[in-house]
């Protein structure tokens, strides 16, 4: 391999005593430090360019995300089938009376609340409360601790 006697920015002897091959045989010590730099650039900008080009192709090539859809169990509180149109559930009086829209307000309906009693970690019962007698979400398909009767919030 090649290693010039002398620096090829100032003229100076070069002493090659501790050359290894990530170090510049081209230029003395001194010379050395002032252009670390410049011969750093091309390969990090070379590097940046890889990561950005492998970046982009990786985007290019991934696939769209599925559409999302929302399952709802039967007993749901938000099920469609409890939801009854507003022209039937205007009573005859207020329908004959003043013909506008009825502003009295629809009873809400009480649903049990149940507790999900499934055996944590720490060995109690789950407290976290549902709405029908079945495990949470991050109980599901385990069985309940306690009886059925004592799982049902009273409130």
């Amino acid at each position: 391999m090649y290693k010039p006697n002398f620096c090829a920015q100032c003229g100076t002897k070069v002493l090659h005593l501790r050359w290894h091959w990530w170090t510049s045989s081209k230029f003395c010590v001194e010379c050395a430090r002032r252009f670390r730099k410049v011969r750093l650039v091309r390969p990090l900008l070379a590097g940046l360019a890889l990561v950005i080009s492998g970046y982009v192709v990786g985007r290019s090539r991934q696939q769209p995300a599925p559409p999302l859809i929302i399952e709802r169990m039967a007993y749901s509180p938000l099920s469609d089938v409890a939801r009854v149109p507003a022209a039937q559930s205007q009573s005859p009086a207020s329908a004959a009376g003043t013909g506008g829209p009825d502003h009295s307000a629809s009873p809400a309906v009480e649903e049990d609340v149940y507790l999900c009693g499934a055996r944590t970690k720490k060995g109690t019962p789950c407290s976290r409360r549902v709405h029908s007698p079945a495990r949470c979400w991050q109980h599901k398909g385990m069985p309940a601790m306690l009886p059925q009767e004592k799982l049902l919030v009273k409130d």
